[in-house]
């Protein structure tokens, strides 16, 4: 399964890929780590992840804009929206865009791991 981690926080993204590792999740590949929207299109286009984490409010294109995208270029994506709890109606926008599940910041490791188990089940 492959993995593509968004967030304009290197500390969360390094988070997320140490946690993808967990024996706990289906064999995770990261194919890419990015820092915000318009990065993370272009590696989707290029690597056509399976599974995204997706930060909301980042900067040059946002979390629900791209989620839009990713989900126009590829129905079968799974995203996992990861944003801090202010951005409850921003989040809600991305679930109606494509995204299959919400998870809150901060978030523990068992959290972050039980969500994409949930968001990955077939």
């Amino acid at each position: 399964m492959k993995l593509l981690i968004v967030d304009d926080s290197n500390v969360i993204r390094q988070r997320i890929a140490r946690l993808a590792a967990d024996a706990r999740l289906p064999n995770m590949d990261i194919v890419g780590q990015a820092r915000n929207g318009a990065e993370a299109l272009l590696m989707f286009q290029r690597e056509k992840p399976d599974v995204v984490t997706m930060d909301l409010t980042m900067p040059e294109l946002g979390g629900v804009e791209a989620t839009e995208q990713m989900v126009a270029l590829k129905n079968d994506v799974v995203i996992l929206v990861v944003s801090a709890l202010s951005d409850k109606p921003t989040a809600l926008r991305a679930l109606k865009k494509g995204a299959q599940g919400f998870l809150y910041k901060p978030f523990t490791d068992d959290q972050l791991v039980t969500a994409l188990q949930e968001v990955v089940r077939p």
